[in-house]
């Protein structure tokens, strides 16, 4: 197979990226950066030597253990799970969680073949015992699979005592009812709370 040919099937890896993408951005970094590839392709290769998965949290980090895992600042009673660390990011940045969290790098999805072994929630489960985590809030995604996920995990760790939350939904800040899909705002009324 031709170079070129390599370089279009290699580029469509990436998410979201079908032939027609792969051949424009192949054309755009061999005609027009290929500066920016030759720093694309070395940052790749050191990236992939060198970022590893936290023995904490499980998140991408260079270093056994990440920043976030080793500031001495942040609550470590309570442990927030997420599904990957694009979770993570967005939970940070809302700036209301001080607590530590663990990236399942994934969800339960039986028609893709991944279960609770894939998922490693073995490492979840040491994470989540020992003896210094008090709650574990339950940040996966409200899709059929992060349900599924949510329910798994809150059972395995309710079964060994452990405090478990699972974070709120229901109608966005700012959102309107009439704009609002109906399965939201049943949900947002069946989880109310008093005022």
């Amino acid at each position: 197979m031709p170079l070129l040919d390599n370089l279009i099937e290699a580029l469509r890896v990436l998410p979201g990226i079908g032939p027609k993408s792969a051949q424009r951005m192949a054309y755009h970094l061999l005609q027009r950066d290929r500066e920016g590839a030759a720093r694309l392709a070395q940052t790749l290769q050191k990236a992939l030597g060198e970022i590893r998965h936290c023995d904490s949290c499980n998140t991408f980090t260079e270093a056994p253990v990440c920043d976030r895992c080793s500031n001495p600042q942040r609550d470590a009673t309570q442990l927030c799970v997420v599904e990957m660390p694009s979770d993570l990011m967005v939970m940070e940045s809302t700036q209301s969680y001080r607590g530590l969290y663990y990236v399942l790098m994934g969800r339960i999805s039986p028609l893709d073949g991944i279960g609770p072994r894939e998922l490693k929630l073995d490492r979840l489960l040491a994470r989540a015992t020992d003896a210094v985590v008090q709650e574990v809030i339950i940040a996966t995604n409200f899709t059929n699979e992060g349900e599924a996920t949510a329910h798994y995990v809150g059972e395995m760790l309710r079964a060994r005592g452990l405090k478990v939350s699972r974070i709120a939904r229901g109608v966005p800040v700012g959102g309107e009812l009439e704009h609002t899909d109906l399965g939201t705002v049943a949900q947002a009324f069946a989880e109310r709370r008093g005022w």
